[in-house]
């Protein structure tokens, strides 16, 4: 009796000890992290940078799927908070974390688009290896579709494809903006009434050869004619960025971005008619949303007003890496110049002035012209590794990579193919010539008959090219573990027929199996495209001492 006592006893104090334990309802620390953050890391891993830029020194290495805390941004940089530490991050390797219940229909990423930069290719299918169809430029603006991971189906000149998420800010439908309570990281809540400066000039002019006037305020609604360059219209109304003209007996509407805003006023008799006019034909044109317009040039200062994509403002002055702005007649303020796009009309009877590249700082590549040039394409699959892998495909899964990396430090980058086609070598050589590159960079993955042979090498043919490989091929072998076979001559047309500086990197054997399981990772990817970099970076840096 005693016994069956005792062992009832035990079965309740353990049963208890089951329900009142501290373990029992504990969530899974990472969807907890995910849930309290605002972005998560979408590469297999993912540096903690001190500054704002591959050139800033290492503090930790995140993980594909930890979540980070949002602070601010910085260009195509992040600044987060990650536990007990914070610091920089690459906003292409995270993503938004979205909320339990989002769907992935067209709805939820309903409005339009606005391209942060020139060159974006509107692809057939949501793929970096599916075709062009054309390109979109800073400013450039186009409805919303539908949307995939990472991607949105948009409608532009009479083409409908896919464009990247990380190129374009997203710009929501009016309704869905007044019912919208989620922000996107770094926007701050902005009250409409107190912080926008409403401008109400009289007259548009439009600065490009044709746009479509329509009927409603919408890219999709029916179209009414056309407007050419020059011509001016009277403004009625605006809504957001549209303007409402009276075209003929009908009225219409055109997006702001394609004209000029002028006041119908005399202008003074003290004031040069000439500089006047100069004046009043250059603006800039705000390409992300939230931008910070400020009291001085500097990203201490205090902030006069937020500003969204597509929104114009005059130019008064430049100072330095900033313009200072009229927001009306009694307000000015200052806009970072690598957050808007600058429009000038001063072309008028062919005296178009020479255009200046930027003035280049120690640890930017603002004002160098880079053309990337992935190996093969179309017909020509290049090698085929032994497990399977086709050279061309990898090619530009790298050059793709390594874009990015050097458009975000400024860089103007041009690409020989940008999708699987075949683009023939002389004209990859004049697309360097054409654009009178500063460095040619030529991706390739080796291959030979000996699949024991293994490494990553840097070729160079005119004397002149070796001092890039050079500083390129150690930057690579500072961020990846391959054998290093060193700098050498070979004789490749891409760079002997080259006049600019040109070189052509081997990343690795695809004939040895071991080799080329390391070589088809992102890991692999992103760090030599890492180290390509950070020698490109170099090597222009030592060209100004």
């Amino acid at each position: 009796m005693l016994h069956k006592l005792l062992k009832y006893l035990f079965s309740f104090i353990l049963l208890c000890s089951l329900l009142l334990s501290p373990y029992t309802y504990v969530t899974n620390p990472a969807y907890a992290s995910k849930a309290e953050s605002d972005l998560i890391v979408s590469a297999d891993i993912l540096y903690l940078r001190e500054g704002p830029g591959l050139s800033y020194p290492i503090m930790t290495t995140l993980k594909e799927g930890q979540g980070l805390k949002f602070l601010e941004k910085q260009d195509d940089w992040y600044h987060v908070k990650v536990k007990d530490m914070d610091g920089w991050v690459a906003s292409w390797l995270t993503s938004a974390t979205k909320p339990s219940d989002s769907s992935n229909d067209a709805s939820a990423v309903s409005g339009s688009i606005i391209s942060q930069v020139d060159h974006l290719n509107l692809r057939a299918e949501p793929s970096v290896s599916s075709s062009v169809l054309t390109q979109l430029n800073t400013g450039d603006e186009a409805q919303i579709l539908a949307s995939e991971t990472n991607w949105v189906q948009i409608s532009f000149n009479e083409s409908i494809g896919w464009v990247s998420t990380d190129y374009v800010t997203i710009k929501k439908n009016e309704a869905e903006e007044q019912s919208s309570t989620s922000k996107e990281p770094g926007e701050e809540a902005i009250d409409n009434e107190n912080s926008k400066v409403k401008l109400d000039p009289n007259l548009f002019t439009i600065a490009v050869d044709v746009v479509n006037i329509r009927k409603k305020a919408d890219l999709s609604s029916k179209k009414l004619g056309t407007a050419k360059k020059g011509e001016q219209y009277e403004v009625l109304e605006r809504d957001n960025n549209w303007v409402k003209i009276q075209y003929g007996k009908k009225v219409g509407w055109i997006y702001s971005f394609y004209g000029t805003f002028q006041v119908n006023e005399k202008i003074p008799a003290s004031v040069n008619p000439d500089k006047s006019a100069e004046a009043e034909s250059e603006y800039v044109t705000i390409i992300y949303n939230g931008t910070n317009l400020r009291e001085d040039p500097s990203t201490s200062s205090d902030i006069v007003v937020h500003a969204d994509a597509g929104e114009k403002y005059k130019i008064h002055a430049a100072e330095g890496e900033w313009y200072k702005i009229e927001i009306d007649k009694n307000t000015d303020a200052y806009v970072a110049n690598w957050v808007v796009s600058k429009d000038s009309d001063n072309t008028a009877n062919g005296n178009e002035e020479a255009v200046k590249k930027d003035v280049r700082k120690k640890g930017t590549l603002k004002g160098v012209t880079l053309v990337i040039d992935p190996g093969h394409g179309g017909n020509d699959k290049g090698t085929t590794g032994a497990r399977g892998t086709n050279e061309k495909e990898i090619n530009l899964k790298t050059a793709e990579m390594l874009k990015s990396k050097l458009r975000s430090a400024g860089a103007e980058v041009i690409m020989t193919r940008e999708s699987d086609v075949y683009v023939d070598l002389r004209k990859r050589v004049s697309i360097s010539h054409q654009y009178a590159a500063d460095a040619f960079i030529s991706i390739h993955y080796d291959a030979t008959d000996d699949s024991s042979i293994s490494g990553f090498t840097t070729y160079y043919t005119n004397s002149f090219q070796r001092k890039l490989a050079e500083y390129v091929h150690e930057g690579l072998a500072k961020k990846v573990t391959l054998r290093n076979r060193g700098v050498q001559p070979g004789n490749y047309l891409v760079t002997r027929e080259n006049k600019q500086e040109a070189i052509l990197i081997e990343l690795g054997y695809l004939s040895n199996p071991s080799e080329e399981s390391i070589v088809t990772t992102d890991f692999y990817r992103e760090q030599a495209t890492l180290g390509i970099y950070q020698g490109i970076l170099k090597y222009f840096d030592a060209q100004l001492k």
